[in-house]
């Protein structure tokens, strides 16, 4: 009896991961099937599996589409993740990783590197990183408390106001440059992955996979957090060396993401949810599965991107705003109703 319970408990879990593990193939085909020139799934499949480099779409897909679908899938993964450290740390629904002023402190950096001339993404790189990096550890240092149980509103309080500071900041060196750092900030902006390849790739994927690794060795840690800080404390987990050690995480995962793609919202604060309403709130499987949708979702918006206005793309940070909106309008209203 027990046996035939925990069956039935287990399969429907399996199900989904098997459902966002194919899910995600198929996006992982079409992604590289779908652009300025179309090519169809069989072909695009010969050319991941069959490489002939006497074929042109083979090139076009090994050179362009494979490297570009990788990145929206490490990006998405890192974002996702980052999404349900921050919701974890916080316990509220509705936190994702621009809190830590990722976004503020990386576009100031990256104003700062096209305003002295620098024109590479793989450049801008590394400013990026640097500024989210730098924005996370102020923030953190701002924003924690000596009573762990006033780290949240503090944390929140310093990375809106160092945000506003450092978007201040941003406009008044972008205001004050040619036309040509308007546009390249402004396509910067839009969280494309148009020409981000083989050279981003690999420190993105580096970086991210530190961080991951960070994030899932603390879900027993999480686990016991989510309990309260006084059931915490009972089991021997420090608090607040559990706090610091994933705000690094989502500080290495944020901040890979946003420099190698540009500021993108939303998949933060919309992968960890649908997360925890598939797999429950263990961090054992939701840690895991926000991954994966956060994955999911970015290539979903990067393919939008370059369908809807097709020859032309939209940035898959604009696509993925465009998506997730409306679901942060819903989860804001139905936590005010249940604030009542």
């Amino acid at each position: 009896m027990l046996q035939k319970t925990t069956t039935t408990r287990f399969q429907p879990r399996v199900l989904i991961w098997l459902a966002a593990a194919v899910a995600t193939t198929l996006l992982v085909l079409i992604s590289c099937a779908v652009g300025s020139k179309g090519i169809a799934l069989a072909e695009s499949w010969q050319a991941i599996t069959a490489f002939d480099e006497s074929n042109n779409n083979h090139l076009l897909v090994h050179e362009l589409r494979i490297p570009r679908t990788i990145l929206a899938l490490v990006v998405g993964a890192a974002l996702g993740l980052a999404g349900a450290l921050m919701q974890s740390q916080t316990r509220n629904p509705l936190a994702e990783p621009g809190l830590l002023g990722v976004n503020a402190g990386a576009a100031f950096a990256v104003s700062i590197a096209i305003t002295f001339g620098v024109v590479q993404p793989s450049g801008y790189m590394l400013f990026a990183f640097c500024g989210a990096a730098a924005a996370s550890i102020i923030v953190y240092l701002m924003g924690a408390g000596q009573r762990a149980g006033n780290d949240v509103v503090r944390l929140v309080l310093a990375g809106a106001g160092l945000s506003v500071m450092l978007m201040a900041a941003t406009q008044i060196l972008i205001i004050g440059g040619s036309s040509d750092v308007h546009a390249r900030f402004a396509a910067w902006t839009t969280g494309s992955l148009q020409g981000r390849g083989y050279d981003v790739l690999p420190v993105t994927t580096a970086v991210v996979a530190v961080g991951a690794l960070i994030a899932l060795a603390l879900t027993r840690s999480l686990d016991a957090l989510a309990l309260g800080n006084d059931s915490a404390r009972a089991l021997g987990i420090n608090s607040g060396k559990i706090w610091f050690v994933s705000s690094a995480a989502i500080m290495l995962l944020a901040g890979a993401a946003t420099a190698a793609a540009g500021p993108i919202s939303f998949i933060g604060l919309a992968a960890p949810h649908a997360s925890r309403l598939m797999v429950g709130p263990s961090h054992a499987r939701f840690l895991p599965l926000s991954m994966m949708l956060g994955a999911a979702i970015l290539l979903v918006a990067d393919v939008l991107g370059r369908v809807v206005s097709a020859p032309a793309e939209i940035g898959a940070g604009a696509m993925s705003a465009l998506i997730g909106a409306p679901l942060f309008i819903m989860l804001a209203r139905k936590k005010l109703k249940a604030g009542r």
